[in-house]
């Protein structure tokens, strides 16, 4: 969730961390020295990798993670003294490393290591899930829908299908996992996400009245407004008709049309054999409408040169949360793990490291005790995959931009085994393994 510049983060929380807390305080464990990781016991059903994203968010998140008059107001009503006292004063003043923004996790990767007291960690817990929950599946699903675009230029227009003050966040990680522009303007002006748009079905309907439909008006209308290069809606009535009028009104220089409903792999057919008849050879076709990966790679062959994605995107294409959970696995020194069926942990701080053939594709990852030695390579290329993110409660100014980590996206995708790119249900591509 995205808050105006400069407000508190703080209660952007959980009732139940400041109960721990309190109890914590009046019984003296509250500072112990600890560590707490975040990973995904599994990949969302089917998916073969996922995508670490929220890295940059959680940062600015955590320079405004602090406890004003505002927020101990509503925290009196229920906790005492001493905790209001402690939180009055609250800096983290530990240390966090992650895998760097952009870069791909698997099952059990330890995606983000915080060390410090128990008391300043644990108050941390449901912003750091919060954002890398929500920001890690959007990724994941846009690099998939990426994957099956096959270079074609990619727009994320999911603001309308989300809450608003997530829908930045999703642009911003739909832009990191390779979509290449967002039609929100708070994305825009927030993140330097590139903006696009032009006009929806309303705008065409707006010209037309009693005495019949006007798509021509309203086409020269946008054209004169924005230019020849602008896209053209062509499908608020018949879309044959549409596209004769949309070259009509701009000329074969027309920038695209957009399809936003229909079969559009046939349309897309017929529009493009309609353009080339009339000259418009460079008009780009522009689709939209429900789409997910699986129907972006099934419009592969056809003649489409932009896709716009919405509800998918923003929903996480059917995994709105990549499922991560943050847990303490070491106490003064002493590994702890939880035990529960089907919720384990694995107790102790952690390192990990990615082992890859010559030609950079991976082959493992390879998680590791942190105060033990690093894994033997068999030959293969090694690079450790947690870098230090916060040192002292500092947050360091050596943290990649977004269009590192956007590039960092890429280059990962093309190390993965060649079936971790299948759209098919499958195992994760790359094994998670603990000598």
């Amino acid at each position: 969730m995205d808050i105006d510049n400069g407000a508190s983060t703080a209660l952007l929380t959980d009732q139940y961390e400041l109960t721990m807390l309190a109890a914590a305080l009046a019984d003296g464990s509250a500072h112990r020295r600890c560590t707490f990781e975040v990973f995904a016991r599994r990949l969302p059903n089917g998916r073969r990798y996922g995508v670490v994203a929220g890295t940059g968010r959680l940062m600015d998140a955590l320079a405004d993670f602090q406890f004003g008059a505002p927020e101990l107001a509503v925290i009196e009503g229920f906790s005492d003294a001493r905790t209001l006292a402690w939180l009055r004063d609250y800096r983290f003043t530990g240390d966090i490393d992650g895998y760097a923004e952009g870069d791909l996790y698997f099952p059990d990767s330890p995606i983000l290591s915080v060390r410090g007291t128990f008391a300043e960690c644990v108050v941390l817990e449901t912003l750091i899930l919060s954002i890398f929950n929500h920001d890690s599946a959007i990724a994941s699903a846009a690099a998939r829908m990426v994957s099956a675009a096959s270079g074609r230029r990619m727009i994320e227009m999911g603001s309308r299908r989300t809450h608003e003050l997530a829908a930045p966040a999703s642009s911003r990680a739909a832009y990191l996992a390779g979509f290449d522009a967002t039609s929100n303007l708070e994305a825009v002006r927030r993140y330097g996400v590139p903006g696009a748009g032009t006009s929806a079905h309303a705008f065409t309907l707006l010209h037309s009245g009693s005495d019949g439909e006007h798509e021509a008006a309203a086409f020269r209308s946008q054209v004169e407004a924005l230019g020849t290069g602008t896209t053209l809606l062509v499908d608020t009535f018949d879309i044959t008709q549409g596209v004769a009028t949309a070259i009509e009104v701009a000329g074969p220089e027309l920038g695209g049309v957009r399809i936003d409903s229909g079969d559009l792999g046939v349309l897309a057919r017929q529009v493009r054999d309609q353009l080339d008849r009339l000259g418009a050879t460079k008009t780009r076709i522009v689709v939209s409408g429900d789409l997910d990966e699986y129907a972006i790679a099934a419009l592969r062959a056809e003649p489409v040169d932009v896709y716009g994605v919405g509800t998918s995107l923003v929903t996480g294409s059917g995994a709105p949360t990549a499922g991560m959970v943050y847990k303490i696995v070491e106490v003064e020194g002493v590994p702890v793990a939880k035990r529960s069926s089907h919720k384990q942990s694995r107790g102790g701080t952690k390192k990990a490291v990615r082992l890859s053939r010559a030609t950079g594709t991976i082959v493992e990852e390879v998680v590791y005790p942190a105060e033990g030695p690093a894994p033997a390579t068999n030959g293969f290329h090694s690079r450790e995959l947690l870098t230090p993110l916060v040192r002292g409660g500092k947050i360091l100014d050596s943290l990649p931009s977004l269009s590192d980590s956007r590039d960092l996206v890429a280059r990962q995708l093309i190390s993965l085994p060649w079936e971790g790119l299948k759209l098919s249900s499958g195992e994760p591509a790359v094994p998670t393994t603990f000598p």
